[in-house]
């Protein structure tokens, strides 16, 4: 594992409900750290200095090469494969540090905050480009999208995140979230699904 790009506002729907205008945004990214990643099986331990926080559910893309400057067209020659993620973002402190103008680490990059189920090679699975994403607490569906609903395709995400970074193999892209996003709670069994790829079950503890 390398580095972890999270990008941020990706469907339209979600960029409204948090406030923003997705017609007139350039995509922007955050990162978690690797070690931020939770394991298939593994619990989400409800984290310290939050009353509030939420899911993001998310298709993450594993690559197996990088580079600079990748052409849109070249960039899907770049990815491994496919897993089915949480971006777990404590929101009382990332609303906190908005507010300020400062870094969003403290709501984003915290301990497990980025379960994921294992990865599913694109030679398996293709590159899906449409397909239900949802999330459900407790059986009742919170979150519900289309991975065509991206505004940021996946290869146009590898191309940019190129002009600015020097991708490597091992690094892992969170592909933003669709709109639904909402408070998690002690004990709720939280069910991930991204059509094609499979299905993540975490239970907050």
């Amino acid at each position: 594992m390398n580095r972890v790009y999270c990008v941020g506002r990706n469907y339209a729907a979600h960029a409204i409900e948090m406030g923003h205008d997705p017609d007139k945004e350039p995509p922007f990214f955050f990162q978690k750290n690797p070690d931020n990643l939770l394991l298939e099986g593994q619990d989400f331990p409800y984290p310290s200095k939050s009353n509030d926080v939420h899911h993001e559910i998310e298709l993450a893309v594993a690559l197996k090469s990088g580079g600079t400057n990748i052409p849109v067209e070249e960039a899907s020659d770049c990815i491994f494969g496919y897993a089915v993620s949480l971006d777990m973002t404590r929101r009382d402190l990332q609303g906190q540090m908005k507010k300020l103008g400062r870094p969003w680490e403290i709501g984003k990059a915290f301990e497990h905050s980025a379960p994921c189920t294992a990865i599913v090679p694109a030679g398996e699975i293709g590159h899906p480009s449409e397909g239900q994403i949802w999330l459900k607490i407790n059986g009742e569906m919170r979150q519900e999208g289309n991975l065509n609903q991206l505004i940021w395709k996946i290869p146009e995400m590898i191309s940019y995140l190129s002009d600015l970074f020097e991708l490597r193999a091992g690094d892992v892209i969170l592909t933003g979230t669709p709109s639904g996003v909402g408070p998690v709670q002690r004990g709720d069994d939280l069910h991930g699904h991204v059509e094609g790829v499979g299905d993540l079950h975490v239970k907050v503890i």
